[in-house]
């Protein structure tokens, strides 16, 4: 797992990738608040279908309907309203799923505005699988914090940052994944990988071959 820190400084924006080590309990959290969001993604989606359906075969003299960012804020207030599940989670991570929803909607239909071909497009955002999505959570300074080295976000998950580099500043925003196949991508600054399986240290490079293998079907017999 990996924690991207966006900073804001005169120059401009800058981005710095961390590794995250975190405890199961922290791990599970992590997972339910990453489901809940992508239900919340594939709810927008399902609205902006419903949106699209309905401008193509409203009765003439009939309102067009939107699908922005107020349509999907109010739309998270009436879920979080009415589902305990999802009040459950953070909200911060919930709200920045919808921006990022929005933008990508936004972009989408500017390209369609823009007749440009359609291998140039973005695309309309589409529903996203439990089994092939990359979990990911984006946090801004409101629903996290750093202390005593450590990442405090929303709801009380607490990992340990792996500080390949200081930052230069307090981050505006902090986004976490993970990779396909559940392992922690490592800073530049670190050249060994310790596995968490087995507790095998091997050369970065050496790991980094083995992972391309693994993802070409491949099972190789080291670690």
């Amino acid at each position: 797992m990996t924690a991207e820190a966006k900073t804001s400084g005169e120059s401009g924006h800058a981005r710095f990738t961390y590794r995250l080590r975190a405890s199961s309990t922290a791990r599970a959290v992590l997972e339910a608040e990453w489901d809940r969001c992508r239900w919340l993604w594939n709810e927008c989606v399902a609205k902006s279908r419903q949106v699209g359906a309905w401008n193509k075969t409203r009765p003439e003299g009939a309102e067009k309907r939107t699908c922005g960012p107020v349509q999907l804020a109010a739309m998270l207030t009436e879920a979080r309203a009415r589902t305990e599940w999802l009040r459950e989670g953070a909200c911060v991570p919930q709200q920045q799923l919808i921006r990022a929803f929005g933008r990508s909607r936004a972009k989408a239909l500017k390209d369609i505005r823009a007749r440009l071909p359609m291998r140039q497009r973005a695309g309309m955002p589409k529903y996203k699988k439990k089994r092939d999505a990359l979990p990911t959570l984006e946090y801004t300074r409101r629903g996290f914090r750093l202390e005593d080295g450590r990442l405090h976000l929303a709801g009380g998950i607490v990992a340990t940052v792996v500080w390949s580099r200081e930052l230069p500043e307090l981050p505006s925003s902090v986004r976490l994944c993970r990779d396909s196949i559940g392992h922690h991508a490592l800073p530049l600054s670190e050249r060994t990988y310790t596995c968490t399986a087995c507790g095998v240290v091997s050369p970065r490079d050496k790991n980094s071959a083995r992972v391309m293998l693994v993802r070409a079907g491949l099972q190789p017999g080291w670690c």
